[in-house]
């Protein structure tokens, strides 16, 4: 690969050249950082030491927010380090795995956010079966393919990115390795790259689309048929976080990557990458410990049900 170009290093586009601007950002992406990590290991906490908790909907959402303290964790700490340092400069070989880590994580998320609507159709739509059909063998191989296919999709799409040649600038214009803008700084034609990237995301984000869009379609002609309100209120219930969630990740995802060259400039990119790679997983244990009864009273019990397991 080193044969291919001549750049030894990038630089990442810092959020401002002032001090007091930068340490503001510091203190702000550090707050972030950290009520992130402890809002999603309170939930992987309060699942695992909850008995009631340990069913199919809860372990993914503890694989959920393992894929958030992992995504969040690849672009922060770095962020927050530059500037700390004022060292924008990031190794070429520490930019491929970012960009590796990135992809497979975001890859990861809507994968997890897929299987959860499945699981919530099988769960409403055949309650009688639910057990069956999500058992724990199930389980697992489903959340064992969601990382495997997305680390075999980050194995492409990075190896297709760094495969470019850059010759002339290494300036990245965001605050992470995004492969839009490498290939932007790239002195190869990457048209080809681009065609790569758009079939692979297209088949890949198309059969979760389908699939989450198809299992609510059933889910809700399900709901309209319960004769109960009290029925209703409970499904609903259960699926609004999924739904929150799920509609935060793609509109901050769509709108990163989707938006307009007429609305693109350095600032925009920049916030909307923040929004893109920050919001949700913040958000996510946020949402589903203010929508979920059965999370809130388990991160209220957590302290007893560790000392219980203790003892």
């Amino acid at each position: 690969m080193t044969n291919h170009t001549s750049v030894r290093y990038f630089v990442l586009m810092g959020f401002s050249d002032d001090w007091d601007l930068q340490f503001f950002h510091v203190v702000i992406f550090l707050f972030i950082y950290l009520i992130t990590l402890m809002g999603n290991c309170l939930i992987i906490m309060a699942v695992a030491f909850d008995h009631h908790l340990h069913s199919p909907m809860y372990f993914f959402l503890v694989n959920l927010s393992l894929v958030d303290i992992c995504s969040i964790s690849t672009t922060l700490p770095k962020s927050i380090s530059v500037s700390l340092t004022n060292n924008r400069k990031i190794s070429f070989g520490g930019c491929i795995t970012q960009t590796f880590l990135m992809v497979t994580f975001v890859g990861s998320e809507l994968a997890l956010l897929t299987i959860m609507a499945y699981d919530r159709y099988v769960a409403i739509c055949h309650p009688l079966q639910y057990r069956m059909i999500m058992d724990r063998n199930a389980c697992i191989q489903m959340a064992a393919a969601s990382w495997i296919c997305n680390l075999i999709h980050a194995v492409l799409e990075t190896g297709i990115t760094f495969r470019l040649n850059f010759c002339d600038s290494n300036k990245i214009g965001q605050y992470f390795c995004d492969i839009p803008q490498l290939q932007k700084i790239s002195c190869t034609d990457i048209k080809v790259n681009q065609i790569l990237i758009l079939v692979l995301g297209f088949f890949l984000d198309s059969f979760c689309f389908a699939l989450i869009f198809a299992s609510y379609g059933y889910i809700f002609s399900t709901v309209i048929k319960m004769p109960l309100i009290q029925s209703r209120h409970k499904v609903f219930s259960t699926c609004t976080p999924h739904l929150t969630v799920f509609s935060v990740f793609i509109i901050t995802a769509v709108f990163s990557y989707m938006k307009p060259r007429s609305l693109s400039s350095s600032t925009v990119d920049l916030l909307s990458a923040v929004f893109y790679t920050i919001l949700p997983p913040i958000l996510n244990p946020i949402i589903y410990s203010l929508r979920n009864k059965d999370i809130q009273n388990a991160v209220l019990k957590l302290p007893q049900n560790v000392i219980y397991s203790i003892l």
